[in-house]
């Protein structure tokens, strides 16, 4: 209401100013005026003015007529002149707008066609103006699709922002626009999940590509080390490190990259460079996602995730197959896949600030290196083959050499270096045993025969055997010894040269590789191959040919002992004079296997003395005796020298020892088969014959078997026999009892439990020769005597127990 009064003043007061100037205004110029009236929208208001202006006009001319009458008639006068031409004037007006309004109204027409058209253009240009300002907004909006749709997360987070932030304000008022700022959390969390998607792609493919990765690295290490060791000549134990080297160099660090894999496949190349690493992995993926959270502000969470999945991905790594202990390739995967997850996450480390620090790694990797260890020292304790071993350790070293190029310590890898060669050591030592073992039951246990100077010459460059006689003899000849000791010897060196092979590359010294090599050596002497002779020493069917030939061996490898030394000095070239330096126990041994050998040689010799005395028939009731010694004892004298006719390469105290332990024995023997309590009487024909055996072994005896006895030493193992026989068959009973308990008695080894023994067997045996004849007067003084002469042994044995 209060705008409308306004408006009616305003028309009003605009009336009123038109009236004055109508009033105050030549006729000529009344056109203008006018126009404003028409132009307007209230000319019939103006019109009711007019009409009030005229009526007032008229009022005051009749005012005036009537005071100025005269003048007033002939202003009528004046007046109906006017109003005649005022009607011409009219008629002139009328015919004027006549033909005005017919020719204005093509120009109406035209000037309302104009009017569209400005609208029109007003409307196009408005339009214009505004798709300009949109137009920005749908191009980023368009771009921001294709981003999304080509996977380039990062640069459409960058577009969302400039979107967002830049162009979307300036048509906020737009109902689409409303609908785009709607939408953008939701393309944010989009683009937030998306990236997290390519992320969890990126761990997978590396997980299952870490083996790759680590094979890349450790080849790198090991051509590295092969470059180390052309430059630098190391010495024989190694004493160098590998230098760190970039492996990794992300592909694309820019986290705007097109490229998204995580593992790029790679073949096989014939060309010996290894391809680097970097070759292999793209992290862009990593990085575009660390940059996207970052502007999202979830930076703590991708980072914890991102730590989260990784440990989780180092358990799966660390826990190795039940059967990695099988076969070299499963502790070659079971490394690779190690290195491989620690390369990463040591290019993580340098090329993302913050996503990784040193405390998070330096943890995984004491959790690595603790669970790799316990893994290594459970699976190689099943490892029984010694160059399964050896490669193993070869491995650890070159994993724990690349490792070491990324900053990781690995002493305790080293360490357990230490423990696996302790084991290393326990496989060749049974390797070792069966080779022992292969060559005693392979070999003849006879000299080596050589036919030419050339096969002599390499027989002894492999076993360091000279012998000045032996030379002057003419071919063909013998060694000494037999097959197995230059097989031996040469084992032994192999098994020295198994021993280095580990050293190498564990960065010990030369004191502590000699020491290593000779406390193992001590092993397989003392242990291993001891026992190795031991048992072909021990073995039943084992001849006394193969033992005196043992011997013989064994005391040539006892020899070789100091060769040995000399070996294991040249090439560790520490001097066996040097303080703390081990020495070889294998004179020991071979001392222990000789002695063992020469127990059993006498062991043997009883054992076939008991065999030809079981053939001993002997008729204890004979009348009268053969003319001649017993058949088996001929045969056992017989065995006898041949026997120790074999005993003439043995040290001449074995042979005199094992020829006086046979004689003890045979003498022993058939002092027992004499008073054994079988044999319940005897005849003096009997012990007649037996007297003849005895001198046939007295005879053996004096016959010299095995040279260097002195005067009867050989004989005096039959003096008991001798003494027991001679005071039976020459009945010197009054000899033994007057002179019995002094040192010059010439029955000295006859006891009288023997002596009582044996004539209890003669009277019985008398007494049933006799059994009609003992009413003869000679007979019963024979049975007197021989009573008297059991009690006075009796008595003497009653005083000796007193």
């Amino acid at each position: 209401m209060a705008e409308a009064e306004a408006g009616r003043l305003e028309s009003a007061s605009e009336h009123e100013r038109i009236l004055r100037e109508v009033d105050s205004t030549d006729t000529a110029c009344l056109g203008p005026t006018l126009r404003s009236v028409y132009d307007g929208e209230e000319h019939g208001r103006f019109m009711e003015k007019l009409d009030a202006r005229i009526r007032n006009h008229d009022r005051e001319i009749e005012k005036m007529c009537n005071f100025h009458y005269q003048g007033f008639v002939d202003a009528v006068t004046e007046f109906l002149k006017v109003r005649a031409e005022a009607q011409k004037l009219k008629n002139q007006v009328t015919d004027t707008n006549r033909k005005l309004q017919t020719e204005s109204k093509k120009l109406v027409g035209a000037m309302e066609e104009l009017k569209q058209c400005r609208l029109q253009q007003r409307n196009i240009s408005a339009t214009v103006d505004k798709l300009t300002q949109c137009l920005p907004v749908l191009e980023m909006d368009s771009k921001l699709r294709e981003q999304m749709e080509a996977k380039r997360h990062y640069p459409a987070l960058k577009t969302l922002g400039h979107l967002e932030h830049t162009y979307l304000p300036q048509v906020s008022h737009y109902h689409f626009c409303k609908i785009m700022v709607d939408s953008i959390p939701s393309l944010r969390e989009e683009i937030k999940e998306v990236s997290m998607s390519d992320l969890k792609d990126f761990l997978e493919s590396i997980r299952r590509h870490s083996d790759k990765i680590g094979e890349t690295a450790m080849k790198q290490a090991q051509q590295q080390r092969n470059l180390d060791n052309l430059v630098a000549q190391p010495s024989k134990t190694g004493g160098r490190r590998v230098r760190r080297e970039a492996c990794l160099e992300g592909k694309s660090s820019s986290p705007g990259s097109e490229q998204d894999s995580g593992i790029l496949d790679i073949e096989e190349e014939e060309e010996e460079e290894v391809p680097g690493a970097q070759e292999l992995v793209d992290f862009s993926p990593v990085y575009r996602c660390l940059h996207i959270y970052s502007v999202l502000g979830a930076r703590d969470t991708f980072e914890h995730y991102y730590r989260k999945q990784r440990r989780k991905q180092a358990r799966l790594v660390l826990q190795p197959p039940s059967n990695m202990h099988e076969t070299l390739d499963g502790y070659r995967k079971y490394f690779n896949q190690i290195v491989g997850f620690f390369v990463i996450e040591d290019h993580v480390l340098h090329t993302t600030p913050g996503l990784v620090d040193r405390a998070y790694l330096e943890e995984l990797w004491d959790m690595a290196l603790s669970k790799t260890i316990a893994a290594l020292r459970t699976h190689s304790s099943y490892c029984s083959d010694p160059n399964l071993v050896l490669y193993l350790k070869n491995l650890i070293v070159l994993f724990a050499d690349t490792l070491q190029g990324y900053g990781f310590p690995v002493n305790q890898l080293l360490d357990l270096l230490l423990e696996i060669r302790d084991q290393y050591g326990e496989t060749l030592l049974k390797k070792w045993a069966g080779v022992f073992r292969n060559i005693l039951d392979s070999d003849n246990y006879s000299p080596i025969p050589v036919v030419s100077e050339e096969l002599y010459e390499k027989m002894v460059g492999q076993f360091p055997f000279r012998d000045a006689e032996l030379e002057k003899q003419p071919f063909p000849k013998k060694f000494p010894f037999s097959e197995f000791v230059p097989r031996v010897y040469i084992q032994i060196k192999e098994f020295i040269y198994a021993c280095l092979k580990f050293s190498e590359d564990l960065h010990l010294s030369s004191t502590e590789v000699d020491d290593m090599i000779r406390k193992s050596t001590n092993l397989l002497l003392t242990r291993t191959l001891s026992s190795c002779l031991q048992n072909v020493i021990k073995r039943r069917n084992i001849g006394l040919t193969e033992l005196v030939q043992m011997i013989i061996n064994t005391t040539h490898l006892e020899k070789s002992c100091q060769f040995l030394e000399e070996f294991i000095t040249n090439i560790t070239s520490v001097l066996p004079d040097t303080v703390h330096t081990t020495k070889l126990y294998g004179t020991t041994t071979f001392k222990d296997a000789r002695h063992a050998a020469e127990e059993e040689i006498y062991t043997t010799l009883n054992q076939k003395i008991d065999q030809f005395l079981q053939l001993a028939d002997y008729d204890w009731m004979a009348a009268e005796p053969t003319a001649e010694a017993s058949d088996y004892l001929v045969d056992l004298m017989a065995f006898l020298r041949s026997t120790f006719a074999v005993f003439t390469h043995l040290p001449g105290k074995v042979a005199q020892t094992a020829c006086m332990s046979a004689c003890k024995h045979l003498s022993t023997s058939l002092m027992q088969l004499l008073l054994e309590a079988e044999v319940r009487q005897l005849s003096l024909g009997a012990l007649q014959q037996f007297n003849l055996d005895v001198e046939e072994c007295e005879q053996f005896a004096r016959s010299g078997p095995v040279p260097g006895f002195q005067g009867d030493t050989l004989q005096l193992a039959f003096i008991d026999l001798r003494q027991l026989l001679d005071l039976f068959l020459q009945w010197d009973w009054s000899t033994y009892l007057a002179d019995y308990g002094q040192p010059t008695c010439k029955y000295l080894r006859v006891s009288p439990a023997t002596a009582l023994l044996l004539l209890e067997k003669m009277k019985d045996g008398s007494r049933r020769n006799n059994v009609f004849a003992q009413f003869r007067k000679i007979e019963r003084d024979k049975q007197k005597l021989m009573e008297g002469v059991a009690r006075q042994l009796r008595s003497l044995m009653h005083s000796h127990h007193s």
